[in-house]
C-alpha cells in the first residue's frame, strides 16, 4: 500500500517548535526490517512526480552543520533515464574502441533499470568553520534518509554509486559541476518480490562502551 504524500504533515514553519520526541513503533519496525531492493528485483510502478518532490522534501530533513545544505537533487525519469545513458554510452564508446554492442548497450540501459533515479549531489566545499568531511557525511545522510522515506511510502529503493561516481567526464555528462560529486544514486521503484535477508554485522563485537 502506497502512502498519499498529501496526508503528511506540513513542516514546522522557520523557528517555530519542531517535536523533540515523536514516539513511533512503526519508524520502529521500518528500521529493524529495513532492506534494500537489488536492481534485479526492482520494476514499476515507481513514485510519481508529487511523490518525488515529497520524498525529496523528506530527504532533505537531515542533521546539517552550518544549515548549508551542501547538497542537491539531479532526478532521472522518463526519457530523461536514457538520454542520460546516451551519453555514457557515447563516453564508453569515445574511450574503448574494442567496446561490444553489449557493452554499449549496458551504458545506454544503465538508468532505466528503475522507473525513478535520484541523484543525490553533494556540493561540498572548503568552509572557515564547517570541515568538508562533515558537508559530505550530511549527503550521506540525506541518501540514506531518502531511501528510509521511500521505503516508508511504499516504494523499494537502493542507494549505489558506479563508476559515474568517480568519473569526471561522466559526473560532468550527468550535469555535475567540476567540484561536485555523486554521493548516491538512489533507484527507486516496486519490488517484484521481497528480497532475502542478508548477512548484517554483529554490532556486539563492533561495540567498546568506554
Amino acid at each position: 500500500m502506497k502512502i498519499d504524500p498529501a496526508r503528511l504533515p506540513a513542516p514546522p514553519a522557520e523557528n517555530q517548535p519542531a517535536p523533540a520526541v515523536q514516539p513511533s513503533f512503526e519508524t520502529l519496525s521500518l528500521l529493524a526490517q529495513r532492506r534494500s531492493t537489488p536492481i534485479a528485483l526492482m520494476g514499476g510502478p515507481g513514485p510519481n512526480r508529487a511523490e518525488i518532490e515529497a520524498l525529496i522534501a523528506l530527504a532533505a530533513r537531515v542533521p546539517d552543520h552550518g544549515k548549508l545544505g551542501p547538497w542537491r537533487f539531479i532526478v532521472f525519469e522518463g526519457e530523461a533515464r536514457t538520454r542520460a545513458g546516451e551519453k555514457l554510452a557515447s563516453l564508453v564508446r569515445a574511450r574503448n574502441s574494442r567496446a561490444d554492442a553489449e557493452q554499449i548497450e549496458m551504458e545506454r540501459v544503465r538508468l532505466t533499470r528503475a522507473p525513478v533515479v535520484v541523484g543525490v549531489i553533494s556540493t561540498a566545499a572548503p568552509h572557515p568553520k564547517i570541515p568538508e568531511w562533515e558537508q559530505l557525511l550530511c549527503s550521506g545522510a540525506v541518501c540514506f534518509q531518502l531511501v528510509l522515506a521511500a521505503h516508508a511510502m511504499g516504494y523499494a529503493g537502493v542507494w549505489l554509486t558506479e563508476w559515474p561516481t568517480y568519473d569526471a567526464e561522466a559526473r560532468e555528462a550527468l550535469g555535475l559541476a567540476a567540484h561536485e560529486r555523486i554521493a548516491g544514486l538512489i533507484y527507486l521503484g516496486t519490488a517484484k518480490n521481497n528480497p532475502p535477508e542478508r548477512v548484517r554485522p554483529d554490532v556486539k563485537t563492533r561495540t567498546t562502551w568506554y
